[in-house]
């Protein structure tokens, strides 16, 4: 499994991210339901942190958030 699809199935799936776009080191996303997000499984795909609010879902992974937010894109 490529980052990218392990970060897609740990938002909860690609019926679950409505919406997501690399921001300089950060992916921003917003998920349907924010119960099912997986923050340990981010966290072991290499994040370095993650922020919820509600259902906006922010996952800090460096300088490749663009990239892998047009590979996560390209799944869905």
């Amino acid at each position: 499994m490529s980052k990218a699809e392990i970060i897609l199935a740990a938002l909860g799936g690609a019926d679950n991210v409505e919406e997501i776009e690399g921001c300089i080191t950060r992916l921003r996303t917003e998920v349907v339901d924010s119960s099912r997000v997986d923050e340990a499984a981010l966290k072991a795909a290499g994040a370095h942190g993650v922020m919820m609010s509600g259902t906006v879902v922010q996952v800090v992974v460096g300088p490749e958030a663009e990239s892998l937010a047009e590979d996560i894109q390209d799944l869905m």
